[in-house]
């Protein structure tokens, strides 16, 4: 076994399996994880809970396309607030529905937000309920060229 340093705990190749395989496809069923790792079903069942009760398995989720959704554009929006408005930035981030993930961060800015957006039009709209209270620097997404991945297990 190998431990996962960051979260103290034990864990082996077929966790690992486990875990690479529903990062790819989180509809995968019991059975058909079970076959791949030569478990029986509720062993994997009891595997794949025992990774949700240690949180390395946080949720079961989907990937979509922004595009249909009328999503065009994606922006990476760099936050530093101004002085004495820094709860009320991040409060006004978590509020803004258009921003699909923010990371709190050391260094020159506060915060570093994705945001799924219609257009241009509609980034300066999200943009102006942070006007005067942080200032900000944004850029637009060309492409994705490494798409979620997963550290080295």
């Amino acid at each position: 076994m190998k431990l996962l340093r960051s979260a103290k705990l034990f864990f082996d190749d077929i966790d690992r399996h486990l875990i690479r395989r529903l990062h790819g496809d989180s509809r995968t069923s019991i059975r058909t994880l079970a076959a791949e790792v030569g478990l029986s079903a509720p062993s994997c069942s009891e595997r794949l809970k025992r990774l949700e009760d240690r949180r390395v398995i946080r949720r079961f989720t989907i990937d979509f396309e922004a595009a249909p959704l009328g999503y065009a554009i994606q922006a990476i929006v760099r936050v530093k607030s101004l002085p004495g408005q820094f709860s009320l930035i991040e409060k006004l981030i978590q509020e803004t529905p258009e921003c699909v993930t923010c990371f709190k961060v050391t260094g020159e800015d506060d915060f570093v937000c994705h945001f799924f957006l219609r257009s241009v039009e509609h980034l300066d709209e999200v943009l102006i309920r942070l006007h005067g209270k942080a200032d900000t620097h944004t850029s637009i997404v060309k492409t994705l060229p490494v798409d979620r991945r997963l550290p080295p297990l």
